[in-house]
Formats: C-alpha cells, sequence, structure tokens
C-alpha cells in the first residue's frame, strides 16, 4: 500500500493492501479502494464510494456517493481475465454512476477522457473508449465496445448500443435510444434516435466560424438529398467546395472510416 502523507483519509473507510493513494486525495466515510487501484493527486471520494478493479482515477476527479467505478464487466463472456479502467483528470463522477473493466475480447480497457461530467445513475460499459469533455446526462447509458468522442452530450435516460461510434461534438436528446453510428456534429433525437440536424447550439458556443457552419449545412444537405448510398454521398463531398472545410472533411473521415454498425442518416 502507497498512501501519500498528505492524504486525508477518513477512519471508517477501507483502503485494501497494494492501493496507491495520491497527494492531497480525500476519501470520505464508508468508502472501499480496492487493492489495484491508482488515485491521482486530489482525488475526492465523497463517500460510499466504490473504486475497485485495476482502475486508475485521474487527478482532481470527484466521485459523488454510490458510485461504483471499475468493477467486472456486465457481459456473460466475461471469465475473470484481469481487465482495466483508466479514468481521466478532471472528472466529476456524480451518485450512482457505474464504469466497468474492459474484456479480454474487446481490448481490455475501458477508457474515460479529461474533463467529463457524468451525472447521477450513468453507465459506462466495457471496452468503451469515451472522449475529454463529454456529458452524460441522469441515468444515460453507454453499451460495451462504443466510441464516444470528445465534446459529445447524451441527455438523460438515453441508450447507446453495443459497438456505436458517436463523432465529435454531436448532441444526443433525452429519451433516445442510439443504434447507429452518428456524424460528428449531428443532432440525433426521438425514441428511436433520427440524425435531425446538426449541433449548431454547440458550434456556435464553441466559436466555430460563420462560414465552417455555412459548409457543415451544406454538407448536411449534401449527405441528406444526394443520390447514391451515404458512403458515396460522403466521398462526393471530398471535392465539393463545403468539403474543403476541416468540419466537413472531419464527418467525411469519419463516415468513411471502419464501423461495425451503419449509420444514422438524415431523414
Amino acid at each position: 500500500m502507497a498512501i501519500d502523507p498528505s492524504a486525508v483519509i477518513h477512519p471508517s473507510a477501507v483502503i485494501e493492501e497494494g492501493a496507491v493513494i495520491g497527494p492531497d486525495c480525500h476519501i470520505g466515510p464508508f468508502c472501499v479502494v480496492g487493492p489495484e487501484v491508482t488515485l491521482g493527486a486530489r482525488v475526492a471520494l465523497k463517500s460510499h464510494v466504490v473504486v475497485t478493479g485495476w482502475t486508475d482515477l485521474g487527478e482532481d476527479s470527484v466521485v459523488f456517493p454510490f458510485a461504483n467505478i471499475g468493477d467486472v464487466p456486465q457481459d456473460l463472456k466475461y471469465g475473470g481475465e484481469r481487465t482495466r479502467l483508466i479514468v481521466g483528470k478532471r472528472n466529476r463522477i456524480r451518485e450512482g454512476v457505474t464504469m466497468n473493466t474492459g474484456t479480454e475480447g474487446g481490448g481490455g480497457i475501458t477508457r474515460v477522457g479529461d474533463d467529463g461530467l457524468f451525472m447521477a445513475g450513468a453507465h459506462v460499459a466495457h471496452d468503451a473508449q469515451v472522449g475529454d469533455r463529454v456529458i452524460m446526462a441522469n441515468n444515460a447509458a453507454v453499451a460495451g465496445h462504443c466510441i464516444i468522442s470528445d465534446d459529445v452530450i447524451i441527455g438523460g435516460l438515453s441508450g447507446v448500443h453495443q459497438f456505436v461510434r458517436i463523432g465529435r461534438g454531436a448532441i444526443i436528446g433525452a429519451v433516445t435510444m442510439v443504434t447507429h453510428d452518428v456524424i460528428p456534429y449531428g443532432l440525433v433525437q426521438g425514441p428511436r434516435g433520427g440524425l435531425d440536424g446538426l449541433n449548431l447550439v454547440g458550434l456556435k458556443r464553441r466559436g466555430v466560424a460563420r462560414e465552417d457552419i455555412m459548409a457543415l449545412r451544406a454538407a448536411f444537405q449534401a449527405l441528406a438529398q444526394g443520390e447514391g448510398a451515404f458512403q458515396d454521398r460522403a466521398r462526393r463531398l471530398q471535392d465539393d467546395e463545403a468539403g474543403q472545410s476541416p468540419y466537413v472533411r472531419e464527418i467525411v473521415s469519419f463516415v468513411l472510416g471502419e464501423s461495425d454498425r451503419s449509420f444514422l442518416t438524415p431523414g
């Protein structure tokens, strides 16, 4: 066990032999920290938090009561192999959140980036790869093997099907089931999620230039109304004027990239 002398640990907390507790960590009452856990500097576990498994929790992260971080996957194929969860810096992990380690068949690592907000009851499943600045609202769930890119927002009570990719800056509305890949900056809503447009509010908030937003709108129309398959329309965008925008190129690259699912296409 390696506990930095500056760490503050409540007497009722259980720190198992082998855990690494970084400087200025605060571990509240009735928390449990497993033997293969590493807590970075200034991590705070409020109370009744379980951090277990082979788990790294990055510096300045805060975990609220009754969260369970690093427990085994909810996958019947999991056979007890030693797999990992890596959570980045400055994450806010609210009450009742669950994040599982990976599986041998899925690469062995579940990864969460920096500066995320995971609201009460959110779930990150085995082998998911979650980017930076992701927001998952209350009771949102990401299934196994998903790729959630940077700056994605997933609304409350929404679910993302296994192996789905969600591109950077996309937004998923509340109470939405996402069963296919979502293009970068897409707007998805409805009970059986449909691609209804672009996340224009998010683009404007990030200060994206007006000409890039116009190019994205033109590209979306081309993807929605052009001839041929969705991938064919994306290839044609490479030669269009709109395709010169780096944001449009990002969409084209995403659509033409490798995927285990089909795409949500504009209605």
